[in-house]
């Protein structure tokens, strides 16, 4: 009987892995020496300039091979006009390779410049920028900067939103009801924004064989379902510990917000790099009035459990520090990649925070989602949050 059982499983394994293993040979002949069938026409090369740095007298232009073949970095040219330049480590970039170009160059602030890079087949490729600024430098003074803006733009803001707790507690079912729908309406325009973000960042900075509108969508499917599992496993054991499910939620809306802030944080931090928009206190105000909402959306879950000071601040830093590091992160080592990836991430987590609320207001006695209370609370967040945003 087990002797069986045992030819049984192989039998399953096998049939398992036999298809699997004509795969591995069909892309191995394809690639080997089938691919000769295959090649229709010549491969052309093609490289992406990821980053303009000023640095001193110089201009630094990070470039990176994003096409099918190898190439070679032979000429650089300053607004049409070539110039000495030197590559490092050298000019030969096998796929995905990068090199530093550098540009012995007098250029001058705020004005606009067009870097060109040619490869050895004569194939030219250029970024432009807008208004030259001097490369940020890693120093204490500036770390300190940015943290402020981030305390301006993150912390405060999600603290003086958890300031409507008190209210929210003493509110009916039906007008509470209209928060949690509220905090559902404000989650969907952040998960919105971060998506358009990450596209405009992709289009802008990502080299078109990444495929950002795919890789957007693949991380905030990857993060949603991650986090989803992830959130049902906290909730679930919430019921069973002193964790009560109010603050389980509340710690999961405080998570995807701080995932959304830490974007934000990335763009400020890249912006004041680049110097490619005007960063003023009016940017500042901009912001930190939009992330007061943010605070509302932790405090509406929060409302139906006892006041828990120490709890509520922590979530307020989880939710608004990492507009610091996003900050540091996008002014000292910015990387549109990673700046593709932690928008798309903070979008499906947020996603995943609007789901749990829906679930929770079909269980506060909302089935259908289809109340006044609801409807109005979902509209009135997004409008809150399109009309804040207009500011930034």
């Amino acid at each position: 009987m087990e002797l069986n059982n045992n030819t049984s499983r192989v039998k399953v394994i096998a049939s398992g892995i036999i298809p699997f293993a004509f795969v591995i040979i069909m892309m191995a002949y394809i690639f080997g020496p089938g691919s000769d069938l295959l090649d229709f026409g010549i491969p052309l090369p093609e490289i992406t300039i990821e980053k303009i740095d000023f640095v001193d007298s110089e201009i630094q232009a990070t470039v990176r091979n994003t096409g099918p073949i190898p190439v070679e970095v032979v000429m650089a040219d300053v607004n049409d006009r070539i110039h000495p330049a030197a590559v490092e480590p050298d000019g030969f970039l096998e796929r995905y390779e990068a090199a530093l170009v550098r540009i012995p160059f007098e250029w001058n602030e705020a004005e606009p410049y067009i870097i060109g890079i040619t490869v050895g087949d004569g194939t030219r490729f250029e970024k432009e920028i807008e208004a030259a600024a001097p490369a940020l430098q890693p120093t204490l003074d500036l770390a300190v900067f940015f943290a402020i803006i981030g305390t301006y733009v993150g912390i405060i803001p999600v603290m003086i939103g958890l300031l409507w707790l008190p209210f929210i507690k003493k509110i009916s079912k039906s007008k509470y009801h209209f928060f949690l729908a509220l905090t559902a309406g404000l989650l969907l325009f952040l998960a919105f924004d971060s998506i358009e973000e990450a596209i405009e960042v992709s289009d802008e900075s990502l080299a078109g064989s990444f495929n950002g509108s795919l890789l957007v969508a693949t991380a905030v499917v990857l993060s949603f379902l991650g986090l989803y599992y992830s959130g049902e496993k906290l909730v679930q054991r919430a019921n069973s510990s002193k964790l009560a499910k109010p603050v389980a939620i509340a710690l999961m809306i405080s998570i995807g917000i701080g995932l959304h802030n830490f974007g934000e944080g990335l763009a400020i931090g890249a912006a004041v790099g680049m110097g490619s928009i005007a960063f003023s206190t009016f940017l500042i105000v901009g912001f930190a009035l939009h992330n007061t909402t943010e605070g509302i959306a932790i405090a509406a879950p929060m409302s139906r459990g006892k006041l828990m000071i120490g709890k509520l601040a922590a979530m307020g830093m989880i939710a608004g520090a990492p507009a610091i590091f996003g900050a540091w992160i996008g002014g000292f080592v910015y990387s549109p990649f990673t700046s593709v990836i932690f928008l798309a991430i903070g979008a499906g987590a947020i996603f995943q925070v609007i789901v749990v609320l829906m679930k929770w207001l079909r269980e506060e006695g909302d089935r259908n989602l289809s109340s006044a209370s609801v409807a109005s609370g979902f509209a009135v967040g997004m409008l809150v949050m399109y009309l804040t945003s207009i500011l930034v």
